[in-house]
């Protein structure tokens, strides 16, 4: 059964939400520039630094790339000393990708204005309100992987590549389609 209120809350909220989620993105691409790496790059590192040590497929997995575009960016990250590869130590025969943590002067440019101004932000709300929005960044967080995970695959059945073109799309549609003749 509907709220009549709820449904009114979050159809005049739902702007509110996007202007959230363009600012978030936007601080990352903010503080991958800062450290001198694309958003992808960065948002990997942020991966590897909170999951650990990820095998290429366990990373590429979890940001949503192909294993091989995942190997290009970990050489990419080796190469720039952000990352180093190391044996996996449960399986030797295993290699897994390892962060390497940034300094507290990288950390300090990159996150310390964000850092402050979400402190100035959280200190508006009360604990209980906190315990809100925490329990919110809890569930959101799955929720929202596995949404990634759905769209992802929906897109694989329909053959849309990640830029929302199908790959005869791409390549101009058919020969007929596009005045080429074979």
């Amino acid at each position: 059964m509907s709220d009549p209120a709820r449904d009114q809350l979050f159809r005049d909220h739902a702007a509110t939400y996007r202007a959230y989620f363009t600012a978030m993105t936007l601080c990352g691409q903010t503080a991958a520039d800062a450290l001198g790496q694309n958003p992808t790059d960065f948002h990997a590192l942020n991966v590897l630094e909170f999951s650990g040590p990820l095998t290429t497929g366990a990373l590429a997995a979890r940001i949503g790339l192909s294993q091989s575009a995942t190997t290009r960016l970990v050489d990419r990250l080796e190469r720039n000393g952000w990352a180093h590869r190391a044996p996996d130590p449960a399986d030797r025969r295993r290699v897994v990708v390892e962060a390497v943590p940034l300094t507290p002067q990288q950390q300090e440019r990159t996150l310390g204005p964000v850092r402050r101004r979400l402190a100035e932000v959280l200190d508006t709300f009360d604990t209980a309100e906190l315990g809100v929005l925490y329990r919110y960044f809890e569930a959101a967080a799955p929720a929202l992987r596995e949404a990634a995970t759905r769209t992802r695959e929906a897109a694989r059945e329909t053959g849309r590549d990640g830029a929302g073109e199908t790959a005869r799309d791409a390549a101009g549609g058919t020969a007929e389609e596009s005045g080429r003749t074979r």
